[in-house]
């Protein structure tokens, strides 16, 4: 079984800068596709990022892309999410996730989630 935790949401201005980690534990970890989602109040969930088992295959929703760079070290079981230039409709509870290696979908695993607040 997987377990994962995030780490390292806060509060921060717009056009800051936050990195978000998860540290996950398992048997099979570093075979296991990953993704970051987010979900503020009253939205759905939104998948962020995610990132193959090796890293050579990487996708990122359009809202993100240019800004935000998903990325693993499976040697620590670690998969990180920088955020940069955070705009306040960035503010959500993100979550990292096990996800299909196909289509991304969150499959079997989450976070308990850390909260990222941006505004001014």
């Amino acid at each position: 079984q997987v377990q994962l935790v995030e780490s390292g949401g806060g509060s921060v201005q717009p056009g800051g800068s936050l990195r978000l980690s998860c540290i996950a534990s398992g048997y099979t970890y570093s075979a296991i596709c990953m993704g970051w989602f987010r979900q503020a109040p009253g939205k759905k969930r939104e998948g962020v990022a995610g990132i193959s088992t090796g890293g050579g295959s990487i996708y990122y929703a359009d809202s993100v892309k240019g800004r935000f760079t998903i990325s693993r070290d499976n040697a620590k079981n670690m998969l990180y999410l920088q955020m940069n230039s955070l705009k306040p409709e960035d503010t959500a509870m993100y979550y990292c996730a096990t996800v299909g290696c196909i289509g991304w979908s969150p499959v079997g695993y989450w976070g308990q989630g850390t909260q990222v607040t941006v505004s001014s």
